[in-house]
């Protein structure tokens, strides 16, 4: 079954995969990172005016990174407004995804948190630089392949 953004994409031949619902009934869409940039824009236009939240997460140990967009359309006298999860994922070895600054503010804080634990680089973020860990930190802690530096295991300390 499709959503409605999902036909609204189709009907003018705009790239995506539907990935169906969730269990909330919220559509679930995935997008290429070089598709993103466009297909939010107009998903601002269709009338999703607020970024909900933003977060990414590593799918595999050595596979794909996914950010993750929930968008809202936000309406006077709506009870309960229309929501979208965007799912864009990209390939570890040179995760670049278009940041959504520029069309939804709320983006700053979260794609840069993003950033700082998996290494997602989001072109024309207009500060991204690490939020959590120090600048001298090495690495992407929330990777599943992440291996901590100098952390010796109980087990070999006897």
């Amino acid at each position: 079954m499709q959503g409605r953004l999902s036909a609204w994409l189709v009907k003018h031949r705009l790239v995506h995969r539907s990935l169906g619902f969730d269990y909330q009934g919220i559509e679930t869409l995935q997008i290429k990172p070089e598709d993103w940039h466009s297909i939010a824009v107009i998903s601002y236009v269709y009338g999703y005016n607020y970024l909900r939240s933003q977060c990414a997460y590593d799918v595999a140990p050595g596979g794909l990174l996914a950010s993750v967009y929930h968008l809202t359309k936000i309406q006077y006298g709506v009870d309960q407004p229309e929501e979208v999860c965007i799912k864009v994922f990209a390939p570890r070895r040179n995760p670049r995804i278009p940041s959504v600054f520029w069309i939804w503010k709320s983006a700053d804080f979260q794609e840069r948190e993003s950033y700082d634990m998996l290494g997602i680089s989001y072109d024309n973020h207009p500060r991204l630089k690490r939020i959590l860990m120090p600048e001298s930190w090495i690495g992407w802690p929330l990777r599943k392949d992440y291996i901590t530096p100098n952390f010796y295991e109980i087990q070999d300390a006897h």
